[in-house]
Formats: C-alpha cells, structure tokens, sequence
C-alpha cells in the first residue's frame, strides 16, 4: 500500500506549538481591509491558536500527526 501524503496546502498554513496544539493565520486580511472595522483588524494581526477540535481534524486529516 503507497504511503499516505500530507496536504500541501496544509503544510504551509499550519504550524504546531510546542504542547502540540495548531497555530494558524487569521482570515480575512488580504484586500478590502478599508471596509473593516479597526477592532477587526487589530485582531487578526499575527497568528492564533485554533480550537481544540478544530486542531485535531487539520492534524488526523490534513497533516497525518496521529
């Protein structure tokens, strides 16, 4: 049976943290940014830590981790 491949897409959006949880960038930011709100913008600088269950279906799915 041929060995099971990550996602390429995947590999380059998602980083793990060092307890194992999945980092991700926020959505939203690539154009259009003048019709959003400030708050919204502010918020979505930089990365964040995605739910628990999110993160798990991108590493079982996506990333082959477990």
């Amino acid at each position: 049976m041929p060995k099971l491949k990550n996602h390429s897409g995947s590999k380059k959006r998602f980083k793990f943290t060092a307890s194992g949880k999945v980092k991700a960038q926020a959505a939203g930011k690539r154009h259009g940014m003048s019709k959003r709100p400030n708050k919204m913008k502010r918020n979505a600088r930089g990365t964040f830590v995605m739910f628990k269950a999110d993160g798990e279906k991108i590493a079982e799915n996506f990333l082959r981790v477990k």
